[in-house]
């Protein structure tokens, strides 16, 4: 027996008949041939592509929305799209109310909500409606997330949180299911507290720019406005929402009955500052001769305008600059690098400026410096330098005062302020340069403000208006083109008034203006000290440290430990004694608890 491999059969056929007729073979003499098939793989490699495509296939119609299907919630996958995408934490964040400060009312009202949930009955049996919802809004880095999620980490009811992108989806429809779903999942774990961040992205007022089309956002919005609005007194579902947009949010949205409560969360104070630095530096190894509450106060006192997002950042570079300077410990010297590196921007040390232009930005700083420190008016100046720093190529550091007020006269004075450094270019060069660019800029907005917005023009009148935001198009102005053109003459009229007063005055301390000038050639940064060497003391009251600025506005610092609302409740959460509704009540007033 003999086993050949064949692989075309036809040939092997003809030549075998060939070969028996040659030899004479005939009959049943002839050689019997069998054929065998034997599977080498082929077939399977063919089918692989086919297979791989199934395979994809069934994988996407069984996996969940975010990668995993949830147990009980249908098939998934492809058609689970309008599953809501909202996470369920219970003990997952680590976040508490003493790891965020510089907002201690909005955290009572916070507070109050969830102890809404945990002690219903007795507000209940004195007749009172447990609100549905708050919108916490402010400016961006103020801690709205932050406190959000203290919530969540205080409270041992489930928190669910969702973020307001999320309902929008390519597939038409997918919005309203998913809050549908959503509010579904809120009823089942009830009572909780659910979270929607930056609502703004859904709660859009209706009706602009959807030119008689479908707009999924507005039906997303009537949706949301629709459950909300379902809930009753019993349902113990709790809304929370974020978002630093509040004035295009739909006037539905904000109504009693769906958000009840707005809490504004702003840039914290000089006392919030302080209590802001304490949590941040907790986890920072300092220098053993810097005492935490101390080095807290001053930077405080260094920051103004600062966010909680803007002084964590400080902490942060601060351990940067001292690891990247080997150092064993932070010290103080860190600290204010981290506030210039955040201020005015990273130093550029291989930005060689000429000669002639060094000489120009020296001057040009100069004429700002001089005119603020003989200027009643103008903020305390703290640091001058002429090293290039982010887009610019010199800068000053003011310390502005804690002030929400400003007078006709205050305003003119910094305006002058701004302008020192064209004026300076303009007596010492006879020239003008482009480096006033932004300086001019700061000086056309705070004029059409004091003219268009604060009423104080005597030709223009009482009147305020809108200003549009930066890259806002407006299509039509609310004032007629005759009051355009007074608006436009009033503003030259001003700037001009506010440059003349920076000229004579600058041409008053010219001695004083070159002096500053070649020590900045000199040393290229200039502090407090070097001014008052150069330029006596300023002749006008200023404040500098802490205990000046938050003289006479009630205690020395903010507390940052919990209030007395917050620690009544935190004391009733932490017990295993059951209270009555009359027991928590008397406690709670005794407490100072709001209602």
């Amino acid at each position: 027996i003999q086993h050949v491999n064949l692989y075309i059969v036809d040939t092997f056929e003809r030549n075998l008949e060939t070969a028996q007729l040659e030899m004479g073979i005939e009959g049943e003499n002839r050689l019997p041939v069998v054929y065998s098939t034997e599977n080498d793989g082929s077939f399977l490699v063919n089918m692989l592509p086919t297979a791989l495509i199934i395979g994809f296939l069934l994988f996407m119609l069984r996996r969940g929305p975010a990668g995993a299907g949830r147990p009980g919630r249908g098939m998934g996958g492809l058609f689970s799209v309008s599953e809501t995408t909202a996470k369920v934490l219970r003990d997952e964040i680590d976040v508490k109310f003493k790891d965020v400060a510089g907002c201690e009312e909005a955290k009572l009202e916070i507070m109050e909500f969830v102890n809404f949930l945990k002690n219903p009955k007795q507000y209940q049996d004195l007749g009172a409606k447990i609100p549905k919802g708050a919108i916490l809004t402010g400016p961006p880095g103020t801690g709205k997330t932050l406190l959000a999620k203290a919530t969540a980490g205080e409270a041992n009811v489930p928190f669910i949180t969702v973020n307001g992108s999320e309902f929008l989806e390519m597939f038409v429809g997918v919005g309203p299911a998913r809050v549908r779903d959503l509010f579904v999942l809120a009823r089942k774990n009830a009572p909780c507290i659910l979270f929607i961040d930056e609502i703004d992205a859904v709660g859009r007022k209706r009706g602009r720019g959807n030119f008689g089309g479908q707009s999924e956002q507005e039906n997303t919005l009537n949706q949301l406005l629709v459950e909300m609005d379902g809930f009753n007194t019993a349902t113990n579902v709790v809304v929370l929402a974020g978002t630093n947009r509040p004035d295009i949010l739909d006037p539905a949205l904000l109504r009693p009955g769906r958000f009840d409560r707005q809490i504004y969360i702003g840039p914290p104070d000089i006392k919030g500052r302080a209590s802001i630095f304490k949590v941040h530096l907790r986890p920072l190894k300092l220098a053993t001769m810097l005492d935490k509450d101390s080095l807290a106060r001053k930077m405080a006192a260094l920051t103004p305008g600062f966010s909680g997002a803007d002084i964590a950042n400080v902490c942060n570079e601060a351990a940067l600059i001292a690891a990247r300077h080997l150092s064993d410990a932070i010290n103080q010297k860190h600290f204010e690098q981290a506030i210039e590196r955040v201020i005015g921007g990273l130093e550029k040390k291989t930005q060689v400026l000429q000669p002639e232009e060094k000489k120009t930005v020296a001057y040009h700083e100069a004429g700002h410096a001089v005119a603020g420190w003989f200027l009643e008016h103008a903020d305390p100046l703290l640091k001058v330098s002429i090293i290039p720093r982010g887009k610019g190529l010199g800068y000053a550091q003011y310390l502005p005062k804690e002030q929400y007020l400003y007078t006709k006269e205050q305003l003119l004075d910094r305006m002058c302020m701004t302008l020192g450094g064209r004026v300076a270019e303009e007596i010492f060069f006879g020239r003008i340069t482009t480096g006033a660019q932004d300086d001019l800029k700061k000086v056309t907005q705070s004029a059409y403000a004091q003219i268009v917005q604060f009423g104080m023009n005597e030709n223009v009148g009482q009147v305020s208006f809108d200003l549009p935001r930066q890259g806002e198009m407006v299509l039509d102005k609310p004032y007629s083109e005759a009051t355009a053109r007074l608006i436009d003459t009033e503003v030259r009229c001003l700037i001009t008034q506010a440059y003349e007063r920076t000229q004579k005055l600058l041409q008053e301390k010219k001695p004083e203006v070159e002096k500053v000038a070649l020590r900045l050639l000199e040393k290229e940064v200039l502090d407090k000290n070097d001014m008052l060497e150069l330029l006596g003391h300023r002749p006008f009251a200023e404040k500098s440290t802490y205990e000046e600025f938050v003289e006479g506005t009630g205690s020395m610092e903010e507390d940052t430990s919990l209030p007395e609302g917050l620690k009544d409740w935190n004391k009733e959460r932490n017990s295993e004694k059951e209270e009555t509704p009359e027991e928590q009540v008397a406690r709670q007033i005794k407490g100072g608890m709001p209602f």
